[in-house]
């Protein structure tokens, strides 16, 4: 028996819609692919930022150390030249030479500027700058906070101030090879870095005499000196899984992304239920 009309144009219609729907997923499976290239591209991009932030450190660091003149102080002059390999703008290698100077490329001294506050999960957030502009970076790390759910507040009795001396890699010494001099410098602890070079903790008011009695002791160059914001053991807050770590690794990009003063950024959290993976990668953005 044939089908009637109304079957014949709902077979039809059915087909049309069924060939529709076929349609839709090759489109759905592009803008998935497009989706993970530009989440790999924005991974890559923090990591290089990271990369550079932490080279622009090391140069600021041999600036305050040794002198801003690169032909005077072998040190940054070594690293002006891989900070150039690196792509580095030359607006960006003077800018970070000055800062160790304590002034911008203007001229202008720069101040000093912490912003405490609680984001999601009640992790506390120490964030440090060092700007020509202290109204502008205020308002920038503070907007930062409150886009991801947190708030400006003070935080940092979860916290003590520390002390730290990187060296870099020398061949024969490690933490064991350097306790003794570190002890003797007035070192609290001595740690080795994912580099193999020497680390050494000690009390704010010594870190600069501690690097330079190292230094002399076991002929050790520093990489960096700082003094960190250390979260208290007991006041950590453990990370109960991979997305916690990539929402506040996350929000480090976001604040160095928007505000360019930015100098360490300091969390209380314990890698908890985090694999090792989400957990090294949330480190590497954090100063402590």
């Amino acid at each position: 028996m044939a089908p009637s009309r109304g079957v014949t144009r709902m077979i039809k219609q059915y087909g049309q819609q069924t060939r529709t729907f076929t349609i839709l997923s090759p489109l759905q499976s592009g803008h998935n692919r497009w989706s993970k290239i530009k989440h790999d591209k924005g991974k890559a991009d923090a990591l290089k930022n990271r990369q550079r932030s932490a080279l622009a450190q090391e140069i600021a660091t041999a600036s305050k150390l040794f002198g801003h003149d690169p032909s005077m102080n072998p040190r940054l002059a070594d690293l002006v030249v891989k900070a150039k390999k690196e792509g580095f703008a030359k607006a960006s290698i003077e800018a970070a030479i000055a800062r160790g100077q304590g002034k911008s490329t203007s001229g202008a001294s720069l101040e000093s500027v912490t912003v405490e506050g609680i984001l999601p999960n009640n992790v506390a957030v120490i964030v440090e700058c060092e700007t020509e502009s202290k109204l502008k970076t205020l308002a920038d790390v503070r907007l930062a906070m409150k886009d991801v759910g947190g708030a400006a507040t003070p935080c940092s009795y979860l916290f003590e101030k520390r002390g730290r001396v990187v060296f870099e890699q020398k061949d024969g010494v490690g933490p064991e090879e350097a306790l003794d001099s570190a002890l003797e410098a007035g070192a609290t602890d001595v740690e080795e870095d994912e580099d193999r070079g020497v680390i050494v903790f000690c009390e704010p008011s010594d870190t600069n005499a501690v690097g330079e009695a190292m230094g002399k002791a076991l002929n050790l160059v520093v990489k960096t000196n700082d003094i960190i914001w250390s979260p208290n053991a007991e006041t950590q807050i453990a990370l109960s899984d991979e997305r916690q770590a990539d929402d506040l690794g996350s929000f480090v990009d976001l604040l160095l992304d928007r505000e360019t003063s930015v100098q360490a950024v300091s969390m209380n959290v314990a890698q908890g239920s985090t694999d090792e993976g989400a957990w090294k990668e949330l480190q590497s953005r954090l100063s402590a």
